[in-house]
């Protein structure tokens, strides 16, 4: 990350930005990391509950001399992530006066990163989690300086910083025959620091990845 922009950010994060601002790839970025089949992904699929809406927090940072991302793992509970990889985030409340502001303020709250220091680069398209019944909205960040994380225990196992140059690396991506709610499924996802990253985290990191492809 040589030089620096008007703007203040450094040029590949300004070219995100920029990009992010145009339509997106969406369903077609999304279905290179999708598990098949996949409920919800049919065409003309409709919930039968209205969904929550949710934000999650795609934040880039400077550590190491290389762009960083944070995700967390979740830890063990009766519930339907418990044990996943995850982008910061969560429902969005009452208060929140926007899904940007939800993905900050669960960010804060999971692992301490303040909201007033992100820059908000832009959206990724929503994804539609039907285990759960959420409707995802991505909001892509920046961050100056690596935060100084703080993790809650309740929400957060595990805190994994990782390299954007990891989810590039074609020796980090498999794909299995799993055995998901009773039925045999077709999983790709990204071996990272010893964690399975799949599902829907895995199809944001799709689109995150082929959006920032078009600004090379």
């Amino acid at each position: 990350m040589s030089g620096r922009a008007v703007s203040g950010l450094p040029p590949a994060i300004e070219a995100l930005a920029s990009r992010l601002a145009e339509p997106l790839p969406g369903h077609a970025a999304h279905r290179q990391m999708s598990p098949v089949p996949r409920t919800g992904s049919e065409p003309g699929y409709v919930p039968p509950v209205p969904p929550r809406r949710g934000g999650v927090l795609v934040l880039f940072y400077p550590h190491n001399d290389l762009l960083h991302l944070p995700l967390i793992l979740r830890p063990t509970y009766d519930g339907t992530h418990s044990g996943q990889v995850a982008f910061p985030g969560g429902g969005q409340e009452e208060g929140d006066p926007d899904i940007s502001a939800t993905a900050l303020r669960e960010a804060y709250e999971e692992v301490g990163i303040p909201p007033d220091d992100v820059r908000i680069l832009g959206q990724l398209s929503k994804l539609y989690i039907a285990p759960s019944n959420f409707e995802v909205y991505p909001t892509v960040g920046w961050i100056s300086q690596r935060p100084n994380f703080r993790p809650d225990p309740y929400e957060v196992a595990r805190l994994l910083e990782v390299p954007l140059s990891d989810f590039h690396d074609p020796a980090n991506r498999y794909e299995e025959m799993w055995n998901l709610r009773g039925r045999q499924v077709q999983v790709p996802f990204f071996k990272i620091q010893g964690q399975t990253v799949w599902g829907a985290t895995a199809m944001i990191l799709s689109e995150l990845l082929a959006v920032i492809a078009e600004t090379l």
